[in-house]
């Protein structure tokens, strides 16, 4: 072919329809909330029960039964269970399980300001009934304290409760809020972080890294020693890793821009004539 021959080739332009309507559903915090708020305290209170029930029951049997779970076992529990939930109820209420979590992701704006008590009184809630249970199934000689003391010295375990927490948080405010992240990927990554915390915390503070998981047993068992080091570590530490990621982040959409979705809506062909 000469250099005056002409050529067709076929392109195709992809039109998206951005749903222009979802901006509507967004509250002032930018957080796009369809889902009653009834249903998502009942999802926060079903998940904390069973993260708290199967977390603390491996502790308990690993304590009666000779260490037979051990700590990393009481590792895989915990990072496992808290997986399960994120995929189970996620979508239903943001899987929290955690006041530390909902008051951070509050401070960014990621979350609605005024859900936030009802929030931390459902998570305290379904901790309280867990460890209640947990007291009736194992008493007698059976039962021991599952909460969370210090090892050590209670600056030793504030710092290490500030540093797990904050390490978690970072974490999820990485995986959950970021748009580039694979979203498909957070139950696993936030599973993990919990895993690895444990594991190197668990010993010295019990690696609570959450205050309705310290309080629950604490008002069960009526024992507040080292108590407040949970309650204001934990959030201390969630602050600043949600605020430290949020600094560092490339772009901080808010969180109604991420949830909108892109469809495409139809493949149009055309032409362009081009010469060799």
């Amino acid at each position: 072919m000469d250099d005056n021959s002409e050529s067709n080739e076929i392109h195709h332009e992809v039109v998206l329809n951005v749903n222009g309507d979802a901006s509507k559903n967004c509250d002032e915090s930018g957080f796009k909330d369809s889902v009653p708020l009834l249903k998502k305290l009942v999802a926060e209170v079903v998940g904390t029960y069973l993260m708290i029930f199967a977390g603390c029951a491996a502790v308990l049997v690993n304590l009666n039964n000779d260490h037979v779970v051990t700590l990393p076992g009481i590792a895989v529990t915990w990072g496992f269970t808290v997986m399960v939930l994120i995929y189970s109820l996620g979508h239903i209420s943001g899987a929290h399980f955690n006041p530390a979590v909902t008051i951070a992701h509050a401070s960014t704006k990621t979350f609605p300001l005024k859900q936030v008590p009802a929030y931390i009184i459902a998570q305290v809630l379904g901790s309280i009934l867990a460890s209640g249970t947990l007291k009736l199934i194992f008493n007698g000689k059976d039962g021991h304290f599952i909460g969370t003391l210090p090892t050590g010295s209670n600056l030793q375990a504030f710092v290490i409760e500030f540093i797990c927490t904050f390490f978690l948080m970072f974490v999820i405010t990485a995986v959950a809020t970021d748009d580039r992240a694979i979203g498909e990927l957070t139950g696993i990554a936030v599973g993990c972080t919990i895993l690895i915390d444990i594991l190197f915390a668990g010993p010295i503070t019990g690696a609570s890294m959450n205050p309705a998981r310290s309080l629950g047993p604490a008002v069960v068992d009526h024992e507040y020693r080292g108590l407040w080091i949970y309650l204001i570590s934990p959030i201390l530490g969630a602050l600043i890793g949600t605020w430290t990621y949020n600094f560092i982040r490339h772009k901080n959409k808010p969180m109604c821009d991420e949830l909108t979705k892109i469809v495409p809506t139809k493949i149009v062909p055309f032409f362009r004539s081009s010469r060799m």
